[in-house]
């Protein structure tokens, strides 16, 4: 009777319990075969009605994986947070509910919290990491995201791109509207009931439109009665080609009873006023086994990128491209592989230069899909380097459909909190300051040519990266409340570093600079003197010392000068001996230098015996002693910037000066130092006195060396004698001077003379002095540019 007993009561049980499991397992059918279908909005409610009636582990995570593919973070994460609450839970469900938590709370998470109470531990999730994570949350920004006006609606708005005339194209759901519903995966795979709306959200489809430049808003026509969902243009604008995703009311297709409706991507000839025709279908298009969408049309390279779940890929959607030639012969689908696809979703490729940009939700992100950017190497065109762009391009939501337009606006699509909308379209605007910086040439012109430019954040050191407008003025965007240091240098010019430029306090949005990039005048003698020796002698005079304390003194100051010798001799004596005679003087010259600490390396010693006369006192030619003095000698010039291999910074002596101007650069070093001689005159005489060859020959010596100089010779007399006499008189002294220095290679057409007679004396005197009288019978030397 006991067995009998139990055996009925189980079957009475059974009966009770049977309509609720059937039930239950009905609505389990029903959600997984909508979850197949990507409908997870609805698949998420029917699985929480079959939780409700039977609380299981595999129903929950089903809930959990419908909302985080639906996009509702907060309700996935809570339901994460019940899945790992069953014994079944495994690494892969703590996985996602520590993923969820990291997302829900901006990083402000700890994993050991997380994992209290399970058998894991923080070390046995190396793919989550915590520090990046807060790193890119807490990233220091100086940008900020502003909703583009006069697009965005209540609905779904994305994918912002810009055509060659300025109009605005995006796609939108807007219309009959079902505020707590938004689009799963926009567009991907759904299956399709309604030829009015979506059936998993009940919104309506999605549509492209046009902002143009006066600011209205209209629906392009897809002009295919076939297309339901029509979205993602880009556009192929030198074959006047537009690209598009569609989805399209298929109801049939071959061996296949129950199938979903891939997305397709489309392209039509679009006119200047947004109409379309000759629509065509990629070749590579199949959407009954997968979807195709998001092309980004990128004419440089000629291929075209896109994302797809089709067979062979990384898992979900991944990034591909085909080329094509210009009469649209398309190739074979390429993946881009590993460094930019996941196990996950890749999505809204879009390339720019260097830069080319993605999203996904599979690469480390903030939350949802991220966007990322990636190296484009513009010559063997791969793709390197993917990098997460960080806060606040992306957020804890979904952030997609990055581009850029051609005038260098940034668009961005995000579910972010604070939108208007289900997704709204962003621009993304600097909150930078803006570096202009105006580098001219001599002639005051803007420099065209290239040049290097380094700046840096000093606070930091890092580069901040620079560029050239249209005009070719050096422009970069600068954080605010910071310091920098930046450096212009070009081969053969002078390099340029400004350590003033600062945005601390700044009120301007641009800071605006003016500098002046000159060419170095290498090896340019700024300085010449001569020293003389006794017969058959190489040490230094006594006389003759001041002369080298002085180019001692001035290498001593002046880094950028070096020093030039140049030592001969008479022509007594044999022509081998006067060659060593002349190096040893040349020595003399380097050794009397090292006690102002000026090293062999900044001398450059020449000599040259009797090779190189100043007269014509050769072998056998009698000549007084002071003509053979002149001879005895090393001419001494000191070069600036002696390297022609060597890249100068601007000295600080000359910040004050033109460095445009050669000869202005030193014109204070001129006037110290060059000392140009005034020539006397015996009384009612115009030869050249022996006293003056030597201050004349170092001022030819000098001429020579310095040949973008030139002189002005100006003839005197003292108060005696008339006007007329003077006069001629004057003539003479300026003319013998002038001859004197032709004779020593000065070129004549550099020279120029003059005579003022007794006009202009240097004492205005009725009864002169003998002395005064001499100072007024001159010639005076004057340089000139």
């Amino acid at each position: 009777m006991k067995k009998l007993y139990t055996i009925l009561l189980v079957g009475i049980l059974m009966i009770m319990f049977l309509p609720e499991s059937n039930g239950q397992n009905a609505l389990l059918r029903y959600a997984d075969k909508q979850f197949e279908l990507n409908n997870f909005s609805h698949a998420a409610e029917a699985y929480e009605q079959a939780f409700e009636r039977r609380e299981k582990y595999q129903t929950a995570k089903m809930i959990a994986k419908s909302y985080s593919n639906f996009r509702d973070y907060k309700k996935a994460n809570d339901w994460w947070k019940k899945t790992i609450g069953f014994e079944e839970a495994d690494r892969d469900d703590y996985y996602e509910y520590i993923l969820s938590s990291y997302r829900l709370n901006g990083g402000e998470v700890e994993i050991n919290q997380l994992l209290e109470g399970s058998s894991f531990i923080a070390e046995d999730f190396p793919e989550i990491d915590p520090v990046k994570m807060k790193e890119m949350y807490k990233a220091k920004t100086n940008l900020k995201l502003s909703a583009v006006e006069g697009v965005n609606s209540s609905g779904s708005d994305m994918g912002l791109i810009v055509d060659v005339g300025q109009n605005m194209y995006f796609s939108s759901d807007r219309g009959a509207v079902t505020p707590t519903r938004k689009a799963a995966i926009r567009p991907d795979l759904n299956n399709i009931y309604s030829e009015e709306k979506y059936d998993f959200n009940d919104r309506e489809f999605f549509k492209i439109y046009k902002k143009d430049t006066s600011g209205n808003v209209s629906q392009v026509d897809p002009s295919n009665e076939e297309v339901l969902h029509f979205s993602n243009p880009s556009f192929m604008h030198e074959q006047g080609l537009m690209f598009y995703t569609v989805t399209r009311k298929i109801t049939k297709a071959k061996r296949v009873q129950q199938f979903s409706v891939g997305a397709e991507i489309f392209y039509s000839k679009i006119d200047e006023n947004g109409n379309l025709s000759e629509h065509k279908s990629l070749p590579f298009n199949d959407p009954v086994k997968y979807g195709v969408m998001h092309p980004y049309v990128d004419e440089e390279a000629m291929r075209i990128y896109f994302s797809s779940d089709m067979p062979g890929g990384e898992g979900g959607f991944d990034i591909y491209y085909v080329e094509y030639d210009a009469e649209l012969n398309f190739g074979e689908p390429v993946n881009l592989g590993t460094e930019i696809n996941t196990g996950k979703n890749e999505s809204h490729p879009f390339r720019m230069g260097s830069g080319f940009y993605f999203s996904s939700d599979g690469h480390p992100g903030l939350g949802g899909l991220d966007v990322f950017s990636a190296t484009y190497d513009t010559i063997s065109k791969a793709i390197t380097s993917v990098e997460n762009m960080g806060a606040p391009i992306n957020s804890n939501r979904d952030d997609f459909a990055y581009s850029i337009s051609q005038a260098g606006n940034r668009y961005l699509t995000s579910d972010r909190s604070g939108g208007q909308g289900l997704d709204d379209i962003y621009t993304i605007d600097d909150l930078n300051k803006r570096l202009l910086a105006r580098v001219i040439d001599c002639d005051g012109e803007l420099f065209t040519e290239s040049f290097e430019a380094m700046l840096k954040d000093r606070s930091s050191n890092t580069a901040i990266a620079t560029a050239r407008d249209e005009d070719g003025a050096l422009t970069a965007e600068l954080p605010v409340e910071q310091s920098f240091d930046l450096s212009i240098t070009k081969p053969g010019y002078f390099s340029i570093y400004d350590n003033t430029l600062t945005t601390v306090g700044l009120e301007s949005d641009v800071l605006e600079r003016t500098y002046k990039l000159a060419k170095i005048p290498y090896q340019m003698p700024v300085y010449v003197d001569i020293v003389y020796y006794d017969l058959d002698k190489s040490f230094i005079r006594l006389t003759e010392e001041p002369v080298l304390d002085k180019i001692g003194e001035l290498m001593g100051k002046y880094e950028f000068l070096d020093l030039k010798v140049s030592s001969h001799t008479d022509s007594r004596a044999s022509y081998e001996y006067n060659e060593a005679l002349s190096e040893r003087r040349a020595d003399a010259v380097s050794e009397y230098l090292k006690k102002y600490n000026v090293g062999a390396d900044r001398i450059r010693a020449d000599w040259f015996g009797e090779e190189k006369l100043t007269n014509d006192c050769g072998d056998g030619v009698p000549c007084p002693e002071w003509e053979h003095q002149l001879n005895r000698r090393s001419e001494l010039v000191l070069e600036a910037f002696p390297d022609p291999t060597k890249q100068y910074e601007l000295p600080k002596e000359l910040l004050d000066k033109d460095i445009c101007d050669e000869i202005g650069i030193f014109e204070e070093l001129q006037r110290e130092l060059n000392a140009i001689p005034i020539v006397y005159f015996d009384f009612d005489k115009s030869f050249i006195r022996p006293v003056h060859r030597k201050e004349l020959e170092r001022t030819a010596v000098m001429m020579n060396r310095m040949p973008h100089l030139n002189l002005n010779i100006e003839g005197h007399t003292d108060q005696r004698g008339s006007s007329e006499y003077n006069k001629p008189l004057s003539e003479r002294r300026a003319k013998v001077v002038m001859e004197c220095l032709k004779k020593r290679g000065v070129e004549a057409a550099r020279m120029n003379y003059e005579w003022f007679g007794k006009s202009q004396p240097i004492h205005d005197c009725g009864e002169c002095t003998g002395a005064q009288h001499q100072e007024n019978r001159r010639t005076e030397l004057k340089l000139r540019k």
